[in-house]
């Protein structure tokens, strides 16, 4: 438990920013595109904005953790999020907005991959799905505080002093992580570092392992999903499909943000039990890609019945959403612990680039249909890019299955 207290729970805390900087767009995105005039593309490319970085950062902040530690790797992060929230905040125009979200985006660039390299490190292989799980559940109550606490607040605080608060917690956790992680197990020594273009020819390693290759598209597609619609589309569809005003759809929200929640904490609990039983450690990500694919056939029926139907529907999304951080750390033990941190990125990176093409394909398609007369995207522009999301799935989980089988076991 001490190792919790001072390693795992510290670096959630980081992570907790990552998911309330993300998922706070999907609560004031709706009013936030009436201010401010933007189109469902415009409003899709501001929330992907955060994506853009945050990709771009992974393998860069990869090397850091690997090289330097989590501890010094994300105070520097933490304090960069800080940074991007305030811009965010003072922000005149989407413009600037944009640049503030794409600051943010490097700050929270390795929120779960610092946990997951550092977990890897303090404790044994079987109990590293288990232990990122409860980190990772209480991160996911950064994603849930950006909901219906957000929207209760809105009337007071506006969305600039959303980002202030975010801010503040960012700036906080910084100095957690430096006063409270060390930099190193006990007994560990420092790692003398090869020549930088050493290090870094090592994501080539990672890239053409064929274990890794033919996992990665389902395992990123878990995530992805999950962040395209918690960082966004799950707020509008809510509105303009489900037909809930603001407060219910902020409790749905809330709804989507509770199952990731409970299923961080069972997805990493299970994982370690299947692996107990000579399971691969990608049985439970297997299980939750299908599940996704079931959810989203189910929102193309356009489900009605107000927050006693959709609360659940969202709940469920989340919970198999959140298979993806154990299907990292089962990739993760494929390779030498000290390449935890390069794995986990090189995951990220192609998760991300998922989420970046997603958040702006979504607006491009519902463009293609005349805003309703409530302001609003018509349902069945809806229709047709979730169809599309549910047939990139299929695909995703087809190559999980298929691409190299008999090659590699995770």
């Amino acid at each position: 438990m001490s190792i919790f207290l001072r390693v795992t729970l510290p670096l959630a805390g980081m992570n907790f920013v990552n998911q309330m900087a993300r998922a706070v767009i999907a609560t004031i995105g709706p009013p936030l595109a009436l201010e401010l005039g933007l189109s469902a593309s415009g409003l899709g490319l501001l929330a992907a904005a955060i994506f853009v970085t945050y990709a771009m950062a992974q393998l860069p902040v990869g090397l850091a953790l690997d090289l330097f530690g989590a501890r010094r790797t994300q105070t520097v992060l933490a304090s960069i999020a800080a940074i991007g929230c305030v811009i965010s905040a003072m922000a005149p125009d989407a413009l600037l907005l944009g640049v503030g979200r794409m600051v943010t985006g490097i700050g929270i660039a390795a929120g779960l991959m610092g946990m997951l390299q550092a977990n890897t490190q303090w404790y044994p292989r079987e109990r590293v799905a288990t232990m990122t799980g409860r980190g990772v559940f209480i991160a996911a109550l950064g994603g849930l505080s950006a909901t219906l606490p957000v929207q209760w607040l809105l009337p007071s605080i506006g969305w600039r002093g959303a980002f202030w608060g975010i801010a503040a917690i960012a700036l906080g956790v910084a100095i957690w992580i430096w006063n409270s992680v060390p930099d190193r197990p006990p007994g560990a020594t420092a790692r003398t570092p090869r020549r930088l273009w050493d290090e870094v020819a090592e994501y080539g390693r990672i890239f053409q392992h064929a274990g890794f290759l033919r996992f990665l598209p389902g395992i990123a597609m878990i995530s992805a999903l999950n962040f395209t619609m918690m960082g966004l589309w799950a707020g509008p569809w809510l509105r303009d499909v489900g037909g809930l005003a603001d407060q219910p759809r902020a409790a749905a929200l809330l709804c989507l943000a509770l199952g990731m929640t409970l299923g961080s904490l069972m997805m990493g609990q299970w994982t370690t039990r299947m692996q107990e039983r000579g399971w691969p450690g990608v049985t439970v990500p297997a299980l939750a890609l299908a599940g996704q694919a079931v959810m989203l056939g189910v929102l193309l029926t356009r489900p009605q019945g107000g927050l006693a139907v959709l609360g659940p529907v969202w709940f469920v999304f989340g919970f198999v959403g959140a298979g993806g951080p154990p299907g990292y750390a089962a990739l993760a033990q494929v390779f030498p612990r000290e390449l935890a941190g390069r794995v986990a990125t090189a995951i990220n990176f192609t998760m991300l680039l998922i989420v970046v093409f997603l958040q702006n394909a979504i607006g491009w398609v519902l463009d293609l249909w005349p805003r309703t007369t409530a302001g609003g995207w018509d349902p069945a522009g809806y229709g047709a890019a979730f169809g599309g999301m549910l047939m990139l799935h299929i695909a995703s989980g087809c190559a999980m299955l298929r691409f190299g089988q008999g090659r590699g076991r995770a």
